[in-house]
């Protein structure tokens, strides 16, 4: 059965690269997790924000365009259409089991439901009347407790001089508390669960490696250590040394990919390195989705991204 599926997956790979132009980028051989030579396939450029991919109940993809403050749907065929308008700056999402959509937002920036209408409310609006800075992404816990990141405000064109940054880790526990978890990250980016949730990963954008909690029985979180040190480790045209660790992603093998300066890393559960998945754009987010969880999306930079894999998500979970 094992060398069936593995046939079947190489003659997919053949026929999936049949027409790829001699530009286009494949995947490298990664045991267990891609066949060598499969396309990273182009579905769509030119949208105004990419963030945020989560598999839908349907087998479709939903991710945000944040700047165009909505939500967006690839379905199974690629087609591409609008799920929500008004989605208040929505940036990462979750969904839960009872069909509702997470999101933290940039514009009213807050935690809470945005998805169905009927259900939309706020789940966490300031920490202790400060008001979150820039809420970047969420992971949802199976017992509905849900953590999330603020990456602060940093300085740009349009705001030079911004209000000072309180980037930090949130937990919204089932009941509804609010507890900061961590606030000596430099920029808390993407955020994920181990396939126990025994363990939070948190990648620090500026840092050289993806960091790791263990998780006590209160949804706080403990020993800090690096977890896996990031191939995309280099220096920015500004001089600044970054791993540029963004989206993260968890297979049904508990390994952990990593949108990066390098493209997509993956991980073993236990923080080796397993290969790296060039993609044409530097990629900001990242989700498994499809009737079998085995196409990772990978969306940045204004486009999204298709890639035909041996390893699959996790069958209870968005991404």
């Amino acid at each position: 059965m094992v060398f069936k599926n593995l046939l079947a997956f190489s003659i997919s790979a053949l026929l999936y690269t049949g027409d790829a132009l001699a530009d286009d980028l494949v995947t490298p051989p990664i045991p267990g997790v891609a066949a060598g030579g499969v396309l990273v396939d182009l579905i769509k450029d030119g949208f105004n924000g990419t963030e945020g991919p989560i598999g839908y109940t349907d087998g479709s993809l939903l991710f945000t365009e944040t700047n165009a403050n909505k939500i967006v749907r690839i379905a199974p065929d690629d087609s591409v259409s609008t799920f929500l308008e008004k989605s208040n700056g929505a940036n990462g999402l979750a969904l839960t089991p009872a069909g509702e959509i997470v999101a933290v937002q940039t514009q009213k920036t807050q935690v809470g439901v945005v998805y169905p209408a009927d259900k939309k409310h706020a789940l966490a609006e300031n920490y202790q009347g400060t008001a979150f800075q820039r809420p970047n992404d969420l992971v949802r816990a199976s017992n509905g407790g849900i953590y999330f990141t603020d990456s602060g405000t940093r300085p740009s064109k349009e705001n030079p001089n911004p209000p000072p940054s309180h980037p930090g880790v949130y937990y919204i526990s089932p009941t509804g508390d609010l507890k900061q978890l961590a606030i000596d990250i430099e920029r808390p980016n993407g955020i994920q669960l181990s396939k126990d949730e025994k363990t939070l990963y948190v990648a620090n954008t500026p840092g050289e490696h993806v960091l790791a909690y263990d998780i006590a029985a209160d949804g706080s979180i403990q020993n800090r250590r690096n977890f896996a040190k990031l191939a995309g480790w280099q220096k920015g045209e500004d001089g600044k040394w970054s791993g540029g660790a963004d989206g993260l992603a968890l297979d049904d093998e508990g390994r952990l990919y990593v949108a990066s300066n390098a493209g997509v890393e993956i991980f073993s559960a236990k923080g080796d390195a397993l290969g790296v998945i060039e993609i044409p754009k530097k990629p900001q987010n990242l989700a498994f989705a499809g009737a079998s969880k085995n196409v990772l999306y990978v969306v940045g930079r204004g486009s999204a991204y298709k890639i035909l894999l041996l390893s699959r998500g996790i069958s209870s979970r968005a991404k």
